[in-house]
């Protein structure tokens, strides 16, 4: 089951038509829902991070996303300049340093997204999650954010697969 890319639920760098679909991707949840001022000044971080980022001096194409308050996308297109070991850990300390100023994890892995039965997106950890797995509160085709998509195609394809196919199902 592949859910549409039409959906609200997919981000906007899944339907940039600008990017090539090999474009690398990295995911963050964050700890939790960022609040309107956190939201703006996440968003205005990732753009400057975004068009100032370089790989052994060449400017990257580069895309960053604040998705759903929580979840931070980070993105580029290799097509023009590929990304180095040195330019993915400036990433890295980058979202580091904005978590530590905001009070925020943007690195726990175990921090999970689905659609819940009444349609909203939703977000917990993986103990919440088994927890709504095993009181049927939550059934196999749940559909899961897939955070490990590590490309463009990736997240056009693959963003939403139903927990039972989806890499959440072996931790729970």
């Amino acid at each position: 089951m592949t859910a549409t890319i039409n959906t609200e639920f997919y981000p906007g760098i899944a339907t940039d038509m600008d990017l090539s679909p090999q474009s690398k991707l990295w995911i963050y949840v964050a700890e939790r829902a960022l609040n309107s001022a956190e939201q703006d000044q996440v968003s205005h971080a990732l753009q400057q991070f975004t068009t100032s980022w370089t790989a052994h001096n060449q400017a990257l194409k580069a895309r960053a996303e604040l998705f759903a308050n929580q979840v931070v996308i980070l993105c580029v297109d290799e097509s023009q300049a590929g990304a180095s070991g040195c330019s993915i850990d400036k990433s890295v300390h980058f979202l580091e340093d904005l978590g530590n100023k905001l009070g925020i994890d943007f690195f726990d892995r175990m921090r999970f997204g689905w659609i819940d039965p009444t349609g909203a997106l939703t977000f917990g950890s993986r103990d919440e999650l088994s927890t709504q797995t095993k009181k049927s509160i939550l059934p196999e085709d749940t559909l899961m954010l897939n955070t490990l998509a590590s490309t463009v195609h990736d997240l056009r394809e693959n963003w939403l697969k139903p927990l039972h196919q989806s890499w959440h199902s072996r931790l729970l």
